[in-house]
């Protein structure tokens, strides 16, 4: 079980001091859109953070100024115990709710002590002063929102994915931290919200320092069911590695076991299935950044019309033009090459590792 002393042991290791050389992060501009590759949409039909067929309504609903078809969803997704639809239907109504919020409003004084108002509250709280340069000053001043959400349903471990949020941009102690996480798993085992908050908190902490992220992230991903989400998180420390210029020495066997873990798991779902989209938008994007990108164009059919913001808003511009220009690129030199493979890398291993492609290739 990942629990509360794997996450304690990578916490209290001493930060690795081995380095590489940095490596500039490349993107740029892409040409106006060519005609699309065979098997991708084009580009005026991609969606960027596309509601699934249960959000849809509820935000159309919602626009409208009604809050009761939301009120359902997210009672609905308690009752059944959809933990990880629940966090991406409070992310997506609370993001909804930033510059739309009478229906929240009204809701909030219908409903004040409802777990679900509660929930949105505490997310609406931290996201709203995330960017914000006194977002440690202001997120600590939220405290009382957040244990109000932590103190709704017991059972939920969404509210503890927002402790975990608002523990990282207040600067928490490890100490803390490590309290909230062991709350989290106590609720659910492979949370993948709760991981993927536990992982950037590490690489924050570690300053640079990828090992300890990928012992944890691999670590979470072997113990985790074979369809679970959690199954991408190795593919998110290689993101952040990559991001990061490879500043410190991950071997490159690690990264392309994490891009083919994730593979494995993009295999689990339908084609232009819009829940796995997140996790095929970067795998895409690790994928060219590692010279694989016949697999990265694969992933990128699979995904179909649905762009979503991550990674995509980790790079300069906008998100939904950064997922245009990678796909232009990837399937422009994929075409150059001949015919696609299935699978296969582009170059030798030991030149893949390390950079992340110019969107623009």
């Amino acid at each position: 079980m990942v629990g509360t002393m794997a996450l304690l042991h990578a916490l209290s290791r001493t930060t690795r001091t081995a380095r590489t050389a940095r490596t500039a992060l490349t993107v740029r501009a892409a040409p106006a859109s060519p005609r699309p590759a065979d098997g991708l949409p084009a580009d005026d039909e991609v969606l960027l953070d596309a509601p699934d067929e249960r959000l849809a309504p509820v935000l159309v609903a919602a626009g409208l100024g009604d809050h009761r078809p939301a009120a359902a969803l997210l009672a609905a997704t308690r009752a059944d115990g959809a933990w990880e639809e629940r966090d991406l239907y409070v992310t997506r109504l609370a993001a909804f709710a930033r510059p739309r919020g009478e229906w929240f409003a009204q809701w909030c004084a219908l409903a004040p002590d409802d777990p679900d108002v509660l929930l949105l509250r505490a997310e609406l709280a931290v996201t709203a002063h995330w960017e914000s340069p006194a977002r440690v000053e202001l997120l600590r001043g939220a405290a009382a929102l957040v244990a109000a959400a932590t103190g709704g349903d017991p059972r939920d471990p969404v509210p503890w994915r927002v402790a975990l949020d608002h523990a990282r941009g207040a600067d928490a102690d490890p100490a803390e931290f490590e309290r909230l996480w062991g709350e989290a798993v106590r609720r659910s085992r492979h949370h993948y919200g709760c991981h993927a908050t536990a992982l950037a908190y590490l690489a924050a902490l570690r300053h640079g320092s990828h090992g300890e992220c990928f012992d944890f992230a691999e670590t979470a991903a072997q113990d985790a069911p074979p369809d679970s989400l959690v199954q991408a998180l190795p593919l998110r420390a290689a993101f952040a590695w990559l991001t990061d210029g490879g500043r410190s020495a991950i071997p490159s066997e690690r990264l392309h076991a994490a891009a083919d873990r994730a593979i494995a798991l993009s295999s689990r779902y339908a084609p232009a299935d819009p829940w796995p989209a997140e996790v095929r938008n970067l795998l895409a994007c690790v994928l060219a950044a590692l010279g694989r990108r016949p697999e990265a164009l694969g992933q990128l059919r699979l995904t179909g019309p649905y762009a979503t913001s991550f990674p995509w808003d980790r790079f300069p511009g906008d998100p939904l033009g950064r997922f245009l220009d990678l796909r232009r690129g990837v399937a422009r030199e994929t075409g150059a090459r001949g015919a696609v493979r299935p699978a296969g890398p582009v170059l030798p291993r030991s030149e893949r590792a390390g950079r992340m492609p110019a969107l623009d290739h």
